[in-house]
């Protein structure tokens, strides 16, 4: 019994984190044991998850298994973003000049400023009374 390739790839975006599973397929694509439909409703979600097959020309070429848990549905999209444009590249190492181009292998390191001690947010103060 001869066993699939399958491509896996890590992608983090804030605190989100998403395990993406790529294999050979006909592009169906499942989250969270979920359709990408049900669990993304919003088309910009969607189209931002897709548009590593896009640039590369690789849609419906692949069929996609995603596990993602953490932050936010943005966080979780450009996570799964970044997952699938890491496993395209080990699928095939010319497709990293574009993807690098168009910043879809660049992980996003930006995180929520944590809240200090003695203020009601990260950065902001309590009004200033002189008297």
């Amino acid at each position: 019994m001869a066993t699939a390739v399958q491509y896996i790839a890590v992608g983090r975006r804030k605190n989100a984190v998403a395990r993406v599973y790529l294999r050979p397929g006909k592009g169906k694509i499942v989250i969270n044991k979920r359709e990408m439909e049900d669990y993304f409703p919003l088309e910009w979600r969607r189209r931002s998850i897709l548009s590593p097959f896009a640039l590369t020309e690789t849609t419906g070429t692949f069929d996609l298994l995603v596990n993602t848990h953490g932050g936010g549905q943005t966080g979780q999209a450009e996570a799964i973003r970044l997952g699938i444009s890491r496993a395209l590249v080990s699928y095939n190492e010319e497709l990293r000049k574009p993807l690098r181009a168009a910043g879809f292998l660049t992980r996003d390191s930006r995180m929520v400023e944590r809240k200090k001690p003695g203020q009601p947010k990260a950065r902001k103060r309590f009004q200033f009374s002189k008297r």
